[in-house]
C-alpha cells in the first residue's frame, strides 16, 4: 500500500495488534539520493479580496472615517504595508488604506470564490474586535463535497501577532497601545480541487460584539512528491541546545505528497558571514501538509560583535540536494537591550516556557484574611476596591462582620502564615505536574510580600514578620530544583496616597473619612521612587524566572525590564526570562487572557489563567467545595488550551495562616497523577497547524516523533478523527496508560482507532490516542 493519498486518489491503510510492521514500500524508505530529487513547490496564490470587503478598519492622519470596531477606532495607515507583502513567512496582498477604502470582511458567513487549485492550506491575515473571535470555517470543492475547521484569531488590542502597530486611532485623536494582526491557517484536502471558502459567523463589527476580521488570503498550492518550503526564517534572541546556542527559527512545509522520512537525512542551517552553524535542525519524519518548527543554533565568529546585523542564507538540505533556502537578515549575537520598544520587541518567550505548558499561581496576601465575595461574583481579593461601593455587597457584609470602624489594615497583624510550610508547598506544585509558579508578590493592596526597602507596607515589617517572596524561593530551589520561579508584581496601588489607581488615598468607605496607609512614608514619587525601585528588588533579589505585571498604568517598565533582561544574559550560565503583556508597555513575551481562553489556536505566545474557585484568584471563604473546578475540569482545560499554543497557569488562593485548602491540594494532586501518565501529549507538544479542535477532539504534536488525539468525552468502541490525520501504515497507535497497541483504519479521511473496554477503562477525564511515528 502506498504511505499517502497521492493528489486526487485514495488510500486506506490499517494497523493491528498482530502485524505493526513498516511498510518498506513506502517511497520514504528508498535509499535514491539524486540531486533533482526534490520537487519544486508552486508560488503561493493571494487571493484579491476587494468584493468582499465590507468594513473600513484602517485609517491615516491625513484620511480618517475608519471604524474597525464599530466604536471609532482603527488601525494606523502610516504603519501598515500597502499592496504586496510578506508577513509570517506568507505573500498576502495588503489592502489599501486610501480614504473611504473598504480593507477587510467582517466574518459573518459569506462565500469567497477561489482560484481553482488543488491547496495545502488557506492563509488568513485576521484580527479580532472585542475579544477573540471564531468559527467553523468551509471549504468547497469542485466535487462537491466540503472540508470543515476551526478559524479565529486573537483581539487586536490585547493579542499579539505577527503584524503591530505602536498605536491605534480613536475617535477624537489617538490611542498610544499597540493593536496587532495575526495569520491564521486554515486546511484544505490537496487531493480535492478547491473552488470557495465559507467564513465563520461572527461580528458585526459593533461596541460589545466579538467579530472577526479578514484583511487578506493566501492559497499553498500543494506539489507532487518530494517537495518542501521554507516557508519562513528569523534570528531571535533566544537560546537553544546544552550549551546555549543563538537560535534561528525556521518553519518548514511538506508541500508534496511523500512523507520525510530519516532515509532523507533532511537538515536545516544557516550560513551568514560573521557566525557559524553550530546545531543545525534536523527533520526526522514530517507527513505530506505538516510544518515542522525548528530551532537552528548559531554562534558568531571572532571579531563579530554581538548585535552585528547580516544577511544570511537558511537552507533545507538532504537526498543530496537541497530543497528549499531563504535569504534572510540576520542579528548576531544579542547585544544589551536598551530601554526602547524597539529594543525590548526582540525578546520573545523562551523555549522552557513554551514547552512547560503548566503552571500554578498563587493568590497569597491581606485579602486572604477577610477572603470573602458572593459565590462567583468579584474577586475575593479584590476586598478592599469592592468595599468601597455602597452597593457591593462586601461593603454591607464588612459592616456586619467587622462593624464600620474595622480598617481593612487592621486585618493585617490578621495575615500570619503561622503555618506557612514552603517545602509542602513547592513539593504539591511538582506533584500537580506544574513546570513553574508565580507568586503574588505584591497586589493591588500594596501590601508586599518581602522585606522592600522603599516601604514598611511588608511582611517583614508587620503581619507575618517573614520574607514570604524568599522562604518559597529557597524552598524551590532545595527541594524542587526542576521547578521554575515567578512573581506577580501590581504596577499600581488602588489607593497609595502618592498614586492612588481608584483615585483617592485610603478612607473609611462608610464615613469617608480618612485613614492611615499602614507602613506608608509619605514623599515619594510613585513611579521613580516606589514601583520600579520595588521591581529591580525583585530582579537582583531573587532572580525570577518569570515577571508577571499586572494593570499597567504609569510606569518605568523599559528601564526595569531591560535591567531584567540584561541581568539574566549577562552571566557566566545565563537564562532566559520572561514577561507577561500587562507592564504598561508595548513589548510582551506572551499575552494573558483571564478567565478565558481562545477557541482556535493563536500563534503569539499566550497564557489563560483562573482561579480553581469559579471566581476569585485569592481564597474566597464562601465558596462551597462542589463549587470548585473538578480535576476533569482542569484537565480538559488544560488538553484544551495546550492545542491552540497556549499555557494554563491554574490560581490557588492559600488561608491566611499559609495552609493550602483540601480541596485545593485534592484537585492539584488529581491533575498530577492523570500528567503523570498522560504528560508526555502535553509537556514538550507544539500545537497541529491544519486544526486544533475537532468536535470533542484535541491534537498535539511532538515534532518527529508523536501525534496525539485527546479525546474530552469518554470513547465508545471505536473512536473516528474526521481530519487529515498524519498516520502510515505500520504506524503504531495506542492510548496512554495502556500500553498494547490498538487495531485503527485510516481510508485518507477519517481515522479509526478500536478501543476495547479495557482501554477505556484506564483512562480518566481525557483519554489520549499516541500515533508512534519512531517504528
Amino acid at each position: 500500500m502506498a504511505a499517502g493519498a497521492a493528489v486526487g486518489s485514495t488510500a486506506i491503510f490499517t494497523g493491528s495488534a498482530a502485524a505493526d510492521t513498516a511498510d518498506t514500500s513506502d517511497p520514504a524508505h528508498t535509499s535514491a539520493h539524486a540531486p533533482d530529487a526534490w520537487s519544486p513547490v508552486p508560488d503561493v496564490v493571494p487571493v484579491p479580496l476587494d468584493a468582499w470587503y465590507d468594513n473600513d478598519g484602517i485609517d491615516t492622519a491625513a484620511a480618517r472615517g475608519g471604524n474597525f470596531d464599530g466604536s471609532g477606532y482603527s488601525f494606523p495607515g502610516e504603519e501598515l504595508p500597502a499592496g504586496p507583502v510578506v508577513i509570517g513567512g506568507v505573500n498576502f496582498l495588503f489592502p489599501s488604506s486610501a480614504a473611504g477604502a473598504k480593507n477587510n470582511i467582517v466574518a459573518n458567513g459569506q462565500r469567497v470564490d477561489l482560484p481553482s487549485g488543488h491547496y495545502l492550506s488557506a492563509a488568513f491575515l485576521v484580527s479580532c474586535s472585542y475579544g477573540a473571535a471564531s468559527g467553523t470555517a468551509t471549504v468547497h470543492y469542485a466535487d462537491g463535497g466540503t472540508s470543515s475547521a476551526s478559524l479565529g484569531g486573537s483581539d487586536w488590542y490585547a493579542g499579539g501577532g505577527e503584524l503591530t502597530t505602536s498605536f491605534r486611532y480613536s475617535p477624537g485623536g489617538t490611542d498610544q497601545h499597540p493593536v496587532a494582526m495575526g495569520v491564521s491557517d486554515l486546511w484544505t484536502d490537496p487531493a480535492r480541487e478547491a473552488v470557495a471558502v465559507t467564513l465563520p459567523t461572527t461580528g458585526p463589527a459593533q461596541e460589545g460584539t466579538s467579530a472577526l476580521h479578514v484583511f487578506a488570503l493566501s492559497l499553498q498550492p500543494a506539489a507532487t512528491g518530494r517537495a518542501l518550503l521554507l516557508r519562513s526564517a528569523a534570528s531571535t534572541h533566544s537560546l537553544t541546545g546544552p550549551r546555549g546556542a543563538q537560535s534561528v527559527e525556521a518553519t518548514v512545509l511538506n508541500a508534496g505528497t511523500a512523507w520525510i522520512a530519516a532515509s532523507d537525512a533532511v537538515t536545516v542551517d544557516v550560513t551568514a558571514p560573521g557566525a557559524r552553524t553550530v546545531a543545525p535542525a534536523a527533520i526526522p519524519l514530517l507527513a505530506p501538509g505538516e510544518q515542522a518548527r525548528l530551532r537552528i543554533g548559531i554562534r558568531n565568529t571572532a571579531g563579530t560583535a554581538p548585535g552585528t546585523a547580516a544577511t544570511g542564507t537558511v537552507r533545507v538540505c538532504g537526498r543530496g540536494g537541497t530543497a528549499s533556502a531563504r535569504s534572510t537578515p540576520l542579528i548576531l549575537g544579542t547585544p544589551d537591550y536598551r530601554p526602547t520598544d524597539a529594543s525590548l520587541s526582540t525578546h520573545q518567550a523562551p523555549y522552557w516556557f513554551n514547552d512547560a505548558k503548566f503552571g500554578i499561581f498563587i493568590h497569597w496576601g491581606v485579602y486572604s484574611v477577610p477572603a470573602w465575595s458572593p459565590v462567583g461574583g468579584s474577586y475575593a481579593e479584590w476586598y478592599w476596591n469592592s468595599l468601597q461601593g455602597v452597593d457591593d455587597p462586601v461593603h454591607a457584609y464588612h459592616a456586619q462582620t467587622y462593624g464600620e470602624d474595622f480598617a481593612y489594615d487592621d486585618f493585617i497583624p490578621m495575615f500570619t502564615a503561622s503555618r506557612f510550610d514552603p517545602r509542602s508547598w513547592v513539593e504539591l506544585f511538582r506533584d500537580a505536574g506544574a513546570e513553574y509558579y508565580v507568586l503574588t508578590s505584591k497586589h493591588h493592596e500594596g501590601f508586599a510580600l518581602w522585606d522592600t526597602k522603599v516601604s514598611d507596607r511588608n511582611a517583614v515589617r508587620m503581619g507575618p514578620h517573614r520574607d514570604l517572596v524568599g522562604d518559597l524561593f529557597a524552598a524551590s530551589r532545595r527541594y524542587t530544583p526542576e521547578l521554575r520561579n515567578g512573581l506577580y508584581f501590581s504596577m499600581p496601588e488602588w489607593f497609595n496616597p502618592d498614586s492612588p489607581w481608584m483615585g483617592h488615598a485610603p478612607r473609611n468607605p462608610y464615613t469617608l473619612a480618612p485613614v492611615p496607609y499602614t507602613g506608608y512614608t509619605a514623599g515619594k514619587d510613585f513611579v521613580k521612587d516606589y514601583q520600579a525601585p520595588q521591581m529591580r528588588e525583585l530582579i537582583h533579589g531573587y532572580d525570577p524566572d518569570v515577571i508577571w505585571c499586572d494593570i499597567g498604568g504609569d510606569n518605568d517598565s523599559e528601564h526595569v525590564l531591560a535591567e531584567y533582561f540584561n541581568n539574566a544574559k549577562n552571566r557566566g550560565r545565563p537564562k532566559d526570562v520572561t514577561v507577561n503583556d500587562r507592564s504598561g508597555i508595548a513589548p510582551h513575551d506572551f499575552t494573558t487572557p483571564e478567565y478565558t481562553t481562545y477557541n482556535s489556536t493563536v500563534v503569539a505566545k499566550w497564557e489563560a489563567s483562573r482561579g480553581l474557585d469559579p471566581h476569585s484568584y485569592g481564597y474566597n471563604s464562601a465558596t462551597p467545595d462542589d463549587r470548585y473546578m473538578t480535576a476533569e475540569e482542569v484537565v480538559r482545560s488544560l488538553v484544551d488550551i495546550v492545542s491552540k499554543n497556549g499555557n494554563f497557569l491554574l490560581d490557588i488562593g492559600p488561608k491566611a495562616d499559609g495552609t493550602i485548602p483540601a480541596i485545593m491540594e485534592r484537585r492539584l494532586r488529581e491533575t498530577g497523577a492523570w500528567l503523570k501518565v498522560n504528560g508526555e501529549s502535553v509537556y514538550g507538544t507544539t500545537y497541529w497547524a491544519p486544526m486544533a479542535q475537532l468536535g470533542d477532539l484535541r491534537f498535539s504534536v511532538k515534532q518527529g516523533k508523536a501525534f496525539y488525539v485527546s479525546s474530552l468525552v469518554e470513547p465508545g468502541s471505536t473512536l473516528a478523527v474526521s481530519a487529515p490525520v498524519p498516520i502510515r501504515k505500520g504506524d503504531r497507535v495506542t492510548m496512554l496508560g495502556h500500553d498494547r497497541p490498538l487495531d485503527w483504519e485510516f481510508d485518507g479521511g477519517t481515522l479509526t482507532v478500536r478501543v476495547p473496554a479495557a482501554a477505556r477503562a484506564k483512562g480518566r477525564y481525557a483519554w489520549v490516542f499516541k500515533i508512534d511515528w519512531t517504528r
